[in-house]
């Protein structure tokens, strides 16, 4: 488990370093973060999740609000192993995107494969202000 009581040299030492360490919890394991890398096309927002050792039943997907939500979740139960009578293991994650209330759940397209998340959103179209004229007499 990754922590983050950081010794510091006093020639790399910044004032701001000591809030952000304030803020960031005691123990904190960053390999349960849901990296994401999100790239822009002309015409919709690609994301690529990584979920390494998720089946594609673990992962739901939900659109609600103007948000694209991605929860993957799984349990493991071990019976009768040499080390343990019973072993519960339980893991989840989660991760939200604002993509607008324009795009609907049908023009979202998800793909996973080798422990790897593909999702494209498309881009809201940018509204059309039409101009009326008026007449001068």
């Amino acid at each position: 488990m990754k922590h983050y009581l950081q010794t510091r040299d006093n020639n790399n030492y910044d004032l701001f370093d000591v809030f952000d360490d304030f803020f960031k919890p005691m123990f904190f394991d960053e390999s349960k973060d849901l990296k994401t890398d999100i790239k822009e096309t002309e015409d919709s927002y690609e994301l690529d999740l990584e979920l390494p050792g998720y089946a594609k039943n673990e992962i739901k997907i939900s659109l609600e609000g103007g948000y694209l939500t991605v929860n993957a979740s799984r349990q493991k139960k071990e019976e009768n192993s040499k080390k343990y009578l019973r072993r519960e293991i339980s893991e989840s994650t989660s991760r939200s995107f604002y993509v607008g209330n324009e795009v609907t759940r049908e023009q979202i397209k998800a793909k996973y494969d080798n422990g790897m998340l593909f999702l494209t959103v498309p881009k809201a179209q940018p509204k059309q202000i039409k101009s009326d004229f008026i007449e001068i007499e």
